[in-house]
């Protein structure tokens, strides 16, 4: 005689502890990637057309080689990776990692509105040569993006994900700052590195790299104007719109931060304020194109519906440098 037994469903928490065997058991042990150094993210250089320029683009590649970057961000929110199609940003990708030397790191922007999507080209981005992935958080429905619905999407991105996923919270571009808690549930997958926090909350960033610690889970500040009081909180590095720009200078901040120099941190910390925040929340990516152009990168246009600058914009940028001693 058959006998047939009850089967309760399964706790969250051995819910859990199967997904992570599942991934374990699904993909090859590697070595947990390092992420900590200064990594810009690359602007998408435009012809007049405002189609991608790939010459310009290899132009500042050769750039930024001559740079102690740990690696490069590409088709993250300094990319206009909203304004690129699919196949563009999977494009860009593949031809910086033909570029870029084997060492450095290539970490590529999936993030898509809706996780099947995110999943797809996540997918295509590994294939195309990324060592990591950066997914922001979904927000156009942001009244709807509770914890649960958010660890349920990055939950299923690694879950599928070839290369690791760093979590990113950008909160004054989605309107929507990844709540602490689902960091804290997040930072349990094995295949999710990290987070990139955009906010500038040190607090936050303090308390989740205190709330983290027992994982091996890396916090990146994502701007160069709280990049010192970030390494004073825990994180490992940083994202930085101003190290297109001023990148030897981000570079010696974290050589500074990390040899404990503090007082010439503190100095040149203060000197990046103004520039960071003119190319960031207040003039924002027309503004980090022009000043590449003043510093010899290939800045150019935007893609529409960004504009150019105006004469008074221009002149503001200016003064965000010059009265810092950078131009």
């Amino acid at each position: 005689m058959l006998c047939f037994g009850v089967c309760k469903p399964l706790s969250p928490l051995c819910r859990g502890a199967l997904r992570i065997r599942t991934w374990i058991r699904n993909h090859t042990a590697t070595a947990r990637l390092d992420l900590s150094g200064i990594y810009p993210p690359i602007s998408t250089p435009f012809t007049i057309k405002e189609d991608v320029d790939y010459k310009r683009l290899e132009e500042n590649l050769q750039k930024y080689s001559k740079i102690p970057f740990k690696g490069l961000v590409v088709q993250g929110s300094n990319g206009e990776y909203p304004y690129l199609t699919e196949e563009e940003r999977v494009e860009v990708v593949t031809m910086v990692r033909r570029s870029l030397p084997k060492e450095k790191l290539l970490i590529a922007g999936s993030g898509c509105e809706s996780t099947r999507a995110t999943v797809q080209l996540t997918e295509r981005m590994a294939a195309g040569g990324a060592d990591a992935v950066l997914v922001v958080t979904p927000s156009f429905y942001r009244g709807k993006m509770s914890s649960r619905a958010l660890i349920h999407h990055f939950t299923k991105v690694a879950d599928s994900s070839p290369v690791p996923v760093v979590l990113y919270s950008v909160p004054a571009n989605t309107g929507l700052e990844l709540p602490l808690d689902a960091v804290v549930e997040l930072c349990q997958h094995p295949n999710i590195l990290g987070l990139k926090d955009s906010g500038g909350d040190i607090t936050r960033i303090g308390l989740i790299v205190h709330k983290t610690k027992r994982q091996d889970f890396q916090v990146l500040a994502g701007s160069a104007g709280f990049l010192m009081a970030a390494y004073c909180v825990g994180a490992v590095g940083g994202v930085c719109a101003l190290a297109n720009v001023l990148g030897p200078e981000l570079c010696e901040l974290e050589r500074l931060c990390k040899s404990g120099c503090w007082e010439e941190a503190r100095l040149l910390q203060q000197r990046l304020i103004e520039p960071n925040a003119a190319v960031t929340r207040t003039l924002g990516v027309p503004a980090l194109k022009q000043a590449m152009e003043w510093f010899g990168f290939n800045g150019g246009p935007c893609r529409s519906p960004l504009q150019p600058l105006t004469e008074a914009e221009t002149e503001q940028l200016r003064r965000g440098f010059s009265t810092n001693g950078w131009l």
